[in-house]
Order: C-alpha cells, then sequence, then structure tokens
C-alpha cells in the first residue's frame, strides 16, 4: 500500500541526489518556505516545464519536514543550516507528500483514482494514531482535525490528470478535493505544490485562489532553485575537468527567468558532465508531440515564425496570459506560444520568444521535418532558403520551394 503520511521515501530519494557527484545545493528555497509556516502565505504552487528540478525540491522538502526521520546528518552540511529557524523547522512536522501521477492499476474511472488516495492517507493517520477512532463516516478533513496537530502538505505533478488529459468530466472534482482538504484548514501548517501547468481558473476566480502561484514566466521569488544558474553549471564543469563550459552553454543554455538569470535544464547538463559529451538528452525523455499538435491547430497563424525560429531568429509576441489547467486546446497564436512555453519548447523573455538551444533545435527540425506532418514539413527542410527569399521579397524563390 502507497504510504502518504511520514513516508521516508523524500529522505532516501534526496540522499541519494546529494550523494551525487554533480549535486547542486538548492536548500536555501526552505528559508523562503519556513518564513511562510503558519501564515496566510502559506500556499505556494510552483509550475516548470519537465526536467527543471520540481521533484527533487519535493524531495528535500519532505526529508527536511517529517518528523519521523532525522536528516540533520544532510541538512547541517548544506546552506539551510545557516539561516534563521533551520533548527526550528527541521523534523518537526507530519507531512502529507503526494504524488498525483502514481496511479493505481486499476484507475478505471476518477473515483478509483482519488478514493484510492483518500483512502490510503486515512489507512496512514489509523496507524500512526492507533489512540484516536476515526469515525468511519467523518471526511478526511476532519479526521485530520480529530489529530489535533500541523500537518506540511507537499504534492508532486499536481496537474497530472489535467496535462494527460485523464478524468475530464471529473477536472472540477479534483479542484474541489483540494479545496476542501486545504483550504481555510487550521491544521495547514504550510502547502506545497508543483506541476507543469498553472491552476486552472474558472468563474470568476479559481477553487485554489489561496495558492500564490510561481509560474516560468512571471516567479521573481523562486527563480533561481529550479534550474541550473549560469554560475552553478561553470562550477559543476569545473569539477568535470574535461568539459569546458562554453560547450554546455552553446548546447543547453537559452532560458531566462523573469527578471534575466541565465537558467539551464539540470537533466540535460548533468548527463552531459556524467557521458562528457553534449547532445540532446530532451528526446529521451519524452517526444515533442505536444509541439506538432499545436502547430497543426493553428498552422497557418505560426507557419512563418516556424521558419524563422528554426534559424535561429527572435519572434515579437506579448505573452500576457500562461495556458493553465483544463484550458482545452489551444486555439489562437498567442495561446499556442504560452502552451509551448509553459512545456519548455519555447523560451520567453522581454517581448521575444525563441527556440532556447541547439538541445530543442535538433529536436524542432527532426520532429517538423517528418512527412508526416504535411506543409509545415516542407518549410522546415527549406527553411534556410525560404527565410533568405523572404527577406528579399524573392517570391519567385519561395514559389518554388513550396511548390
Amino acid at each position: 500500500m502507497t504510504v502518504y503520511l511520514n513516508t521516508s521515501k523524500p529522505y532516501e530519494n534526496y540522499k541519494k541526489l546529494y550523494r551525487t557527484k554533480y549535486f547542486v545545493d538548492k536548500s536555501l528555497i526552505i528559508e523562503e518556505l519556513n518564513e511562510r509556516i503558519d501564515t496566510t502565505q502559506g500556499y505556494v504552487c510552483v509550475t516548470r516545464p519537465r526536467r527543471f528540478g520540481k521533484s527533487s525540491i519535493i524531495d528535500m522538502l519532505g526529508a527536511y519536514y517529517t518528523k519521523t526521520i532525522d536528516s540533520s546528518d544532510m541538512f547541517d552540511t548544506l546552506e539551510i543550516s545557516k539561516t534563521e529557524g533551520y533548527k526550528e523547522n527541521l523534523n518537526k512536522y507530519n507531512v502529507i507528500k503526494i504524488d498525483f501521477s502514481d496511479l493505481p492499476d486499476r484507475a478505471y474511472s476518477y473515483d478509483d483514482y482519488i478514493d484510492r488516495i483518500i483512502r490510503n492517507i486515512e489507512y496512514d493517520l489509523s496507524l500512526i494514531y492507533p489512540h484516536i477512532s476515526f469515525k468511519e463516516t467523518s471526511s478526511l478533513s476532519d479526521k485530520i482535525y480529530e489529530t489535533k496537530e500541523k500537518f506540511i502538505f507537499i504534492f508532486d505533478e499536481w496537474d497530472f490528470i489535467f496535462n494527460r488529459g485523464l478524468f475530464e468530466e471529473n477536472h472540477n472534482d479534483f479542484l474541489e478535493f483540494l479545496r476542501l482538504l486545504l483550504k481555510d484548514k487550521s491544521y495547514v501548517a504550510l502547502a506545497y505544490m508543483t506541476g507543469i501547468l498553472p491552476i486552472k481558473k474558472h468563474s470568476s476566480g479559481s477553487a485554489l485562489n489561496m495558492f500564490e502561484e510561481f509560474t516560468f514566466l512571471k516567479d521573481r521569488k523562486f527563480e533561481e532553485y529550479f534550474g541550473f544558474t549560469e554560475e552553478e553549471v561553470k562550477k559543476l564543469c569545473s569539477k568535470n575537468k574535461e568539459m569546458n563550459y562554453e560547450e554546455l552553454e552553446r548546447w543547453y543554455n537559452g532560458y531566462m527567468t523573469a527578471t534575466g538569470i541565465k537558467i539551464y535544464n539540470p537533466r540535460s547538463v548533468v548527463l552531459a558532465l556524467s557521458n562528457n559529451h553534449c547532445q540532446s538528452y530532451w528526446t529521451n525523455t519524452g517526444a515533442m508531440d505536444e509541439v506538432l499538435q499545436y502547430l497543426k491547430y493553428n498552422t497557418l497563424e505560426v507557419k512563418d515564425d516556424v521558419i524563422k525560429m528554426v534559424n535561429g531568429e527572435e519572434i515579437e509576441i506579448e505573452v500576457d496570459e500562461e495556458y493553465r489547467a483544463g484550458q482545452g486546446e489551444p486555439s489562437t497564436k498567442e495561446e499556442i506560444y504560452s502552451a509551448m512555453i509553459v512545456l519548455g519548447f519555447l523560451s520567453y523573455y522581454d517581448g521575444l520568444i525563441k527556440i532556447p538551444n541547439n538541445e530543442l533545435m535538433k529536436d524542432f527540425k527532426k520532429s517538423l521535418s517528418d512527412e508526416s506532418f504535411g506543409y509545415v514539413s516542407q518549410l522546415v527542410r527549406n527553411s534556410k532558403n525560404v527565410l533568405k527569399a523572404t527577406v528579399n521579397q524573392d517570391s519567385e524563390t519561395i514559389v518554388n520551394h513550396l511548390s
């Protein structure tokens, strides 16, 4: 049975990361979160693309806060140990940690999915609090209240069913489940959740409007904790002694935070350093099907931009609202680009979008040149000549390439 309450898994996972050669200390995010404990700002939602270290932060928080493990052996060596409030909060809380991407073998319906989570938490409560006679008819939140203790909730991949298009008719039910569990509950010391997609908005607000959101485009608080900074990559290169920073920069640089900090995809950097070889590691963890679909929705609107971006051009466009969980398929150029930025396929800074780096550029060209993609594949295969002809207003060359 899956254990959600005070599980040792986050500690075990983070210990493995801590022991790796290319470990980067991101523990100071805990200082920011400690200041929010038992305040109205204790609801934090951080969203980032895949492979930007979200789950590593989740494991670190679980290892730090849970009261059933002494994790001082690790954290005493990290930057967080130098801050005020470090000892006060270290291993002091009940932690309910849920990975919402952990589907049961038989998740035929939303009820199967959510009932399993509820039953497992209730079972955990009965084991840890055997002296409490929980009423079978009580809600999950009522049972947590009965413990008369504080809890920290840590949710990974909160948006999983939205991102995968599962149980679409129950998306609002899921938001309601989270609202009833967390909102205005005195037992919540801190609620931290992460995923790819920002929180779904509906009606005049959100069922989860108690959360402060820190998204890829607008986060100015936690921006340096997700992804490796330029300085961190340089330090890792000095550990490696064989790979130079300039090569990693050429392959993997390209993302910028809201304040202009250069951010690298940690997974690709670590794999390149471990293998002493730069290549595209993106495709090893997932295809670019999302990009292909988004472009197909509105090919005529985005085709000229695609031609320019695969040749290293930047496109000027204002993206004010981010693509969100449950929003549906993007239908305008702005929505398509917003979705691609949220998923990490494009980078955005100061009103300009571009393909972030050589790693993504190779995947764009490979994916879009497939004959099954039709018209755009012709544009990509002939992109250099078409771009040059477009700039020179050479309509005859353009017609020849596309005929």
